[in-house]
């Protein structure tokens, strides 16, 4: 039946909305009322030339379409789910280069060369230099005089470190890093002045730093991932080209949304006392998992139907658009007790906050959570008193649930 709460011409990726609040009670409606959900989009603004979006709302539905990409297809309109109105087709059509882009069968040969780094032994191998990162991390952010900016001071730091010992970019480099991925991910923010060709020229120094990088390994390889992915030619290789494309998907998947759930956690913490000292005091293991599922740095990805198909008891067309609104699954009361509640010691935690499974599964699960178990024991140690002092600046975004400044005081 058609969902009265929802008012006409309310669409969830306009990036207005998502500056000022992630719209979970309009998602609980539809979730309620209309799981499956057409959402019309006048124009072309969001990029794609078509007249709307399906808006997915169900775990279990986000979960099937993930897992099922011969019929929901990331390559063919990309998973990003709005760009803006002046983006040429060709710009689209080139971000197919990025693993998050494609689909099996490449999709596939990709990802098996690019996830030797992130092997339980290679995660493991980075567990003591980061915790000694973010224990300097956090001493530095204790040092301030006065409130501070939690975002710049601490939640980015440590995934760009991560960063920088995960494939040897230099230390000195790391503020480059963080720098061009902000401009790739922040053109819908009028605060940053950022245009979509100032962001496309930003991803192409990260694309032209990476080869740089993968050309000097294949041709002096070292004892580091970069000449693992590029110069291990028996078991497969990845191109200087793909190396490179994989490198700026790390930048947005590796820095952005560790960055974004780091900060959406401390936020949760300061607003819910009884979970910070719940956590100063025994270290759940299980806060990590409950942090992603409480930020969704994510907020969304898109598919596209390769078929006509059924979904939600609707009937999706062959080149409709499809939203998976992780947000809205990770608050899925089917799945979860209390849904709206913070609670560190939640167990199980079936989010997907990294994923909804299937063969975009976040590589690096495991690396950010460790970031994010480090990074909070190290603040939890250094600033146990830790109080917040603004409201949270939101990123102006489609699709990231990002957050620009936090501030913050010891005292």
């Amino acid at each position: 039946m058609p969902c009265p709460a929802l008012p006409d011409g309310f669409d969830f990726t306009d990036p207005d909305l998502l500056q000022h609040r992630v719209p979970l009670p309009e998602l609980a409606e539809l979730r309620r009322a209309e799981p499956v959900r057409w959402i019309p989009q006048s124009g072309n603004v969001a990029g794609f030339q078509d007249e709307g979006y399906w808006a997915v709302t169900r775990h279990a539905d986000v979960r099937y379409v993930s897992t099922h990409p011969e019929l929901f297809s990331s390559t063919l309109n990309t998973a990003i789910i709005r760009f803006n109105e002046h983006i040429e087709r060709d710009s689209i059509d080139a971000q197919r280069l990025i693993m998050l882009n494609m689909d099996p069968p490449e999709h596939t040969r990709v990802r098996q060369i690019v996830q030797r780094g992130f092997t339980p032994r290679a995660v493991r191998a980075l567990e003591e230099r980061l915790r000694q990162r973010a224990r300097d991390i956090a001493a530095g952010a204790r040092d301030h005089d006065g409130p501070f900016d939690f975002v710049t001071s601490v939640a980015c730091e440590l995934p760009l470190q991560a960063i920088a010992e995960l494939i040897g970019i230099p230390q000195d480099d790391r503020a480059k890093i963080f720098d061009w991925s902000n401009r790739m991910i922040a053109y819908d923010d009028p605060e940053y002045a950022v245009t979509e060709e100032v962001g496309a020229r930003s991803a192409a120094e990260i694309i032209a730093y990476a080869m740089t990088m993968a050309v000097e390994r294949k041709r002096c390889p070292a004892h580091d991932i970069v000449s693992t992915l590029v110069a291990a030619e028996d078991e497969g290789n990845l191109s200087s080209d793909e190396f490179g494309f994989f490198v700026l998907m790390l930048a947005v998947a590796g820095n952005e949304t560790t960055r974004n759930a780091i900060t959406h956690g401390m936020h949760a913490f300061l607003t819910h006392p009884e979970q910070w000292e719940l956590y100063k005091t025994h270290r759940p293991s299980t806060a990590a998992e409950e942090i992603v599922r409480w930020a969704t740095p994510v907020f969304a990805f898109q598919r596209t139907a390769t078929q006509d198909t059924e979904l939600g008891g609707k009937r999706i067309r062959k080149g409709d658009r499809v939203g998976l609104f992780y947000a809205s699954a990770n608050h899925d009361p089917e799945v979860f007790d209390r849904p709206d509640e913070f609670d560190v010691t939640r167990d199980p935690n079936p989010h997907l906050g990294f994923g909804g499974g299937g063969p975009h599964f976040c590589l690096g699960k495991s690396l950010a959570v460790l970031e994010i178990d480090l990074i909070f024991d190290a603040v939890a140690d250094a600033m146990p008193g830790l109080r917040l002092v603004e409201d949270p600046r939101r990123l102006r975004s489609a699709w990231i649930n990002g957050v620009k400044e936090l501030r913050v005081s010891t005292g």
